[in-house]
């Protein structure tokens, strides 16, 4: 290997940006679109949950909106799996800060298929009051690329989950009203996996020290030269982040019965905010270790940790309130619903990682996400006393803006078509099914920077299917 001169501050700077670099570490994708999971209901599901917080005809209503409890009779326990089927596929290019074109493939499918489970029990303890406590995962998404792909310095890996454990009582105040509450407590855990590039790091700081005068143009050329020879394109490391926490929120809800077959809900459910806790895991290759292990360089560094290794670190995420207006209504041979859902996505502005290391500076990046909106109309068809038929449609809105939009998840909007079925094989016990595919409109990547400025451009094809089953015995 070519020995480096690292005589000169300047190149000794460069390689102490490497630290400087530590915004690769920021879960930036991992919450770089919309990752709300709806699907808590077999039943809601056939009919694209189209009067989700108004039915009350399942015991989803503990989570969806605690005042619908009210339409359980007795007890009733629950137990729903809904198997989510995403495939995304990317096509494009991607740059390095020197503008130079990325090595590697598309990525492959970065989709997967995840089971998303629900359970729950509901009991009526006197003619006014209800209580319930619902299991559920409200948030969460998984992709992952080939390692070696163009966009890895973007991401790699993504696993994001939110596990809900929610208790829930109503009372009814008059005989037409109901209101109800909720506390929710929530475990949020994620793991991300990027590409490092330390080529980019190291030459992009001498371009900026030689465009703010600090250098010479001959002399950024030569420690260009030097660094590139020893740090050559393709000189990756890995980063690989895993945090958790534990947090609480609240839901309130409000049913009225408009009429004998009619009712009208509304819901609102807070946003969590989130102190994720975690450690990050590096690694890198051996021309790299040469250059920060360097007395220079550690001189400079001073004391503590050298940058990009193990340290703990943690970030601030808050999962979004929701807001939620549904109809219901029922005739003797069909049910109808609608509902209109507002996802407050625009409190994800920005995103700050503090690390324990003082070498691994804290990073911040800015999101700017807008409020979302799921609107969704469907029914059912009561065949017989036994066999019941769904069906829905929704529209889902995506907060992601092109620009900034991550190739981790690369959401847009969503327009759902839904189909479900239902048996109850006695007065107590009774199975559901539902199906939904989901049309996904391409998503467009406008140019998105990785932590080292690495660019990606192109777009993503995805769809999606939804499976679901539930149980339900009342007794």
């Amino acid at each position: 290997m070519q020995k480096l001169n690292l005589s000169t501050r300047p190149l000794a700077a460069a390689a102490l940006s490497l630290a400087i670099a530590g915004a690769l570490v920021a879960p930036q994708a991992a919450h770089a679109s919309a990752f709300q999971l709806k699907e808590n209901s077999a039943k809601a599901l056939g009919r694209a949950f189209a009067g989700s917080a108004a039915a009350g005809d399942d015991a989803s209503a503990i989570v969806n909106n605690p005042a619908a409890m009210t339409l359980l009779k007795g007890n009733v326990f629950q137990a729903d799996v809904t198997g989510i089927n995403f495939s995304t596929k990317f096509h494009g290019t991607a740059t390095d800060a020197q503008g130079r074109p990325i090595s590697g493939g598309n990525g492959g499918d970065a989709g997967t298929t995840i089971p998303v489970p629900a359970l729950y029990f509901a009991t009526q303890v006197a003619d006014r009051w209800h209580f319930g406590l619902g299991l559920t995962a409200p948030f969460g998404f998984k992709t992952e690329y080939d390692s070696d792909w163009k966009g890895r310095y973007n991401g790699i890996k993504s696993d994001f989950k939110s596990f809900d454990a929610t208790l829930s009582a109503s009372f009814d105040v008059t005989d037409t009203f109901t209101f109800g509450v909720s506390a929710i407590a929530q475990k949020t855990s994620a793991e991300l996996t990027s590409a490092i590039n330390y080529n980019t790091v190291g030459l992009g700081l001498i371009q900026r020290a030689a465009a703010a005068g600090q250098l010479s143009p001959a002399v950024a050329r030569a420690l260009a030269a030097q660094y590139a020879a020893v740090v050559p394109p393709g000189s990756d490391g890995y980063a690989k982040i895993k945090g958790d926490d534990w947090a609480y929120g609240w839901q309130v809800g409000g049913l009225w019965k408009l009429t004998p077959n009619d009712r009208l809900a509304l819901s609102y459910r807070s946003k969590i905010k989130h102190n994720l806790e975690g450690t990050g895991n590096f690694t890198m290759p051996t021309n790299v270790t040469a250059v920060l292990s360097n007395p220079t360089v550690a001189a400079l560094l001073g004391r503590g940790q050298p940058p990009f290794t193990h340290t703990d670190g943690r970030a601030g995420f808050t999962t979004p309130a929701i807001a939620t207006a549904s109809f219901w209504h029922q005739d003797e041979k069909f049910g109808l619903g609608f509902d209109l859902s507002w996802t407050k996505w625009d409190a994800f502005e920005n995103l700050t990682v503090n690390y324990s290391n003082p070498n691994q500076p804290p990073t911040s990046e800015k999101y700017g996400w807008r409020n979302s909106w799921f609107v969704s109309a469907g029914g059912e068809y009561y065949l017989s006393d036994k066999l019941t038929l769904r069906g829905g449609i929704a529209v889902d809105s995506t907060p992601t803006y092109d620009d900034t939009r991550s190739p981790r998840v690369p959401d847009s909007t969503r327009k759902w078509l839904a189909f479900g079925v239902g048996y109850k094989a006695t007065e107590r016990f009774e199975l559901n099914a539902g199906y939904a595919h989901i049309f996904v409109n391409k998503a467009h990547i406008g140019g998105v920077n990785s932590g080292t400025n690495d660019r990606i451009v192109g777009e993503n094809d995805d769809k999606g299917n939804l499976l679901s089953v539930s149980a339900k015995y009342a007794f």
